[in-house]
């Protein structure tokens, strides 16, 4: 029997038998010696067209930076049309996170005012007492010191917060709000009330408020020459 030839060299990977560093196949399983590796996968975004095929090498540095700047641009272009959006949505949300706190004005200026009872008692604190228009249209003007985030307001209507003083005189059922800010803007919010005594909450979230004006509209119970009235007007700003 043949002594077996001793080979030093590198050993097969299917069954280990030592082969000289020229050949290409086993001299005992005839299996590959330097086998072709396997293509790399292909990352996610290389998977879908038009970066499906294969490039060459270092070309897909120049594809995943342009991928990325259309991905940014994208990003871009969606911020500067939602922008408005996004601002009133971040207001909103700290609106609702914040604790409101009232803000008095400094002047009060209306139209027209019944005799004893001026529009300052409107904002007195006081809901015994009103102020006093002769019907609708009649509008008051708020004034305040520095510009502010409006995010309520609080009508008392009527002659008083006590049901049985409440309907003593007319009532507007409806008030539009005209809130001007420091860039010289105007917001437009119409205010509708319950025809029952009491405090009743308007979320208006407007920034930079530096006037507000009411004017009345659609009086209820003016018969028996009854005049409107406006127990208590409150503001709050965030806090």
């Amino acid at each position: 029997m043949p002594l077996e030839e001793v080979v030093a060299g590198v050993p097969c990977p299917a069954c280990g038998t030592p082969n000289a560093p020229d050949r290409r196949f086993c001299r005992r399983c005839a299996a590959p010696l330097t086998p072709t590796a396997a293509p790399a996968a292909l990352p996610w975004w290389r998977t879908v067209w038009p970066f499906r095929r294969r490039v060459r090498t270092g070309s897909g540095r120049a594809v995943r930076f342009l991928t990325v700047l259309v991905v940014v641009l994208a990003l871009c272009a969606a911020a500067l049309l939602l922008l408005p959006a996004g601002r009133d949505l971040v207001e909103d949300t700290r609106d609702k996170l914040g604790k409101a706190k009232p803000v008095t004005p400094t002047g009060v200026r209306a139209s027209a005012e019944v005799r004893g009872h001026p529009a300052a008692d409107a904002t007195d604190g006081l809901s015994n007492r009103y102020w006093g228009a002769p019907g609708a249209g009649a509008s008051v003007t708020y004034a305040f010191a520095k510009p502010f985030r409006l995010v309520d307001v609080i009508v008392t209507n009527g002659a008083s917060s006590a049901p049985e003083q409440y309907a003593l005189q007319g009532r507007a059922l409806r008030i539009e709000m005209e809130a001007k800010t420091k860039d010289g803007g105007t917001v437009h919010t119409s205010l509708a009330l319950s025809d029952k005594p009491g405090p009743q909450t308007f979320p208006t979230g407007i920034s930079d408020v530096t006037t507000v004006r009411l004017v009345l509209d659609s009086p209820a119970g003016l018969a028996g020459g009854r005049h409107l009235a406006l127990a208590e007007v409150e503001f709050f700003q965030r806090g």
